[in-house]
Parts: C-alpha cells; sequence; structure tokens
C-alpha cells in the first residue's frame, strides 16, 4: 500500500482526479475512512480525473449517484445508511461490483467479503490527522 500526505482537501482532490485519469474500466474502489474524512472530496476528483463535468456529492440518501460525461461513467455508492450485511446483500448492487465504468464505495468495510465478485479491486482509506491534513492509503494502480 502506498500512503499519500494530504494538508488539504484540494490535495485530496488531486490524488483522486490523478487516479481517476488512470482508472480503467471495470475498476472497484473500496472508499473508507470516518465522517468528515473527505471520502466525497477524493470521489469529486476522481470524477474530473474521469473529465465528468458532474457536481459530485454524497450519495447517502440515494444510495447511489451516476456520474457520465467523462470517458467512462462513475458509480458512486454509500453504504452508511445500511447496517447490516442482509441489507447490503438485498439493496441490488450486483451489477456495480463488475461496471460498465468506475465504481466508488464509500463505507466499503460494510460490504460482505462474499458479495463482491470483481477481478479489479482497490482499497483506499483516508484518515484524519488534523484539521485539514488527511493521511491516505491505496493500492498503487497507476496513480
Amino acid at each position: 500500500m502506498t500512503m499519500f500526505l494530504s494538508h488539504s482537501p484540494e490535495e485530496t482532490e488531486s490524488l483522486g482526479e490523478k487516479m481517476g485519469r488512470a482508472a480503467e474500466r471495470g475498476l472497484v474502489i473500496a472508499l473508507t475512512g470516518e465522517l468528515g474524512a473527505g471520502k466525497t472530496r477524493f470521489v469529486a476528483g476522481l470524477a474530473r480525473g474521469l473529465g465528468s463535468p458532474a457536481r459530485v456529492h454524497s450519495p447517502t440518501f440515494t444510495l447511489v449517484n451516476e456520474y457520465g460525461g467523462g470517458r467512462l461513467p462513475l458509480f458512486h455508492l454509500d453504504l452508511y445508511r445500511l447496517e447490516s450485511p442482509a441489507q447490503i446483500l438485498s439493496a441490488g448492487l450486483d451489477e456495480f461490483w463488475q461496471p460498465e465504468g468506475v465504481t466508488v464505495v464509500e463505507w466499503a468495510e460494510r460490504i460482505p467479503t462474499d458479495a463482491v465478485r470483481t477481478t479489479h479491486w482497490v482499497r483506499v482509506k483516508i484518515e484524519i490527522i488534523a484539521e485539514t491534513g488527511r493521511k491516505v492509503f491505496y493500492d498503487d494502480f497507476g496513480a
């Protein structure tokens, strides 16, 4: 795993943007970090790196937001409101585990291990270390 030290929300977005430029069809990003860590800012950068002009916001209340207009569609899932493995398994998310674009899943630690069948899975963990400081740990896939 690689570690990136971010000193601002903009730097967190910039890392997401770099990963978006390197992302390939079928990529699933498992994104973890506590509330306020910068997960949605990371996804905003990812969307920009994919070339999407969309304004990214957290899909906490809708479960999935889809952003198009870039070189690949981006599917942004937020599992915060799904509390049990049974809820996640019954949510009908199977199509997002092998996407036609890129899937990023906030609160990915809630996914039951037997629920996801994908060959291109990348982990990104954001830790709060200061008011605007973050440690971002990620599987290096060319970013």
